[in-house]
């Protein structure tokens, strides 16, 4: 009888990983944050790695970037945050000289060291739409020529899965917080990924050729006064 994506991942997460000391992340980390959500999720959202609240709580996007990325998925795409899968391109928390006092994106070590991880998790889920947020994780990815603000809200392809890169939250943080403008284009960019999976655009549409035979419909409503309140509550 074939394995659950449940069972895929647990099994990945406790075998092939275990105890990881495959870079020197391992040395400072409390614990390994591999990633949560529904093993059958259509979106998957990608970070690049987790901070000192993942670290110390071993759970992806929990901290102050976590509450602005659960606001998109609950409030504007009306989903729960248990139907997504949220990930990392590496498990540990990546810090400036591993003194755990200031975060840093992961080295390109880290990143080969943890990324084949990230790329069996994908390959597991198998979601319908991939959301990167931020320039490591769609580097990893895509591996574009420009950085996240000129390629947020294009569509990307990973191995047939559509990618849609963003902002990561904690960039729109840091530049002026909840007054900040940039929280709109990441909803404009939401609002692509919605109504991809909403089958209002299709994968022809975007790439100009036909993708795998595949279900992309979900209960989402994508209308214009719903549209309108969620940013008067989001932003």
């Amino acid at each position: 009888m074939a394995q659950s994506k449940a069972q895929l991942l647990e099994d990945f997460r406790t075998t092939t990983i275990g105890n990881c000391t495959r870079c020197k992340l391992h040395a400072t980390r409390s614990t390994i944050v591999f990633g949560e959500g529904n093993p059958e999720a259509q979106v998957m959202f990608i970070g690049e790695g987790p901070g000192k609240d993942e670290d110390a709580q071993g759970r992806p996007f929990v901290g102050k970037a976590g509450q602005l990325l659960t606001a998109v998925i609950e409030k504007g795409m009306k989903l729960k945050r248990s139907d997504v899968y949220i990930a990392n391109v590496v498990k540990c928390r990546p810090t400036v000289n591993l003194e755990l006092k200031r975060d840093r994106p992961p080295d390109d070590e880290e990143t080969a060291a943890c990324g084949p991880f990230l790329r069996q998790q994908i390959e597991i889920v198998k979601p319908k739409v991939i959301v990167a947020l931020g320039n490591p994780s769609t580097k990893f990815l895509v591996n574009p020529k420009d950085g996240i603000t000129k390629v947020r809200g294009v569509w990307h392809l990973y191995n047939n899965i559509p990618v849609m890169p963003t902002f990561h939250p904690s960039y729109i943080l840091r530049n002026g917080g909840d007054n900040s403008p940039l929280k709109r284009f990441l909803w404009e960019d939401i609002k692509k990924v919605i109504a991809y999976l909403n089958g209002e655009i299709t994968f022809e549409d975007i790439f100009g050729k036909p993708a795998l035979a595949i279900d992309i419909s979900i209960n989402v409503d994508t209308n214009e006064k719903r549209d309108d309140e969620v940013q008067g509550s989001l932003f």
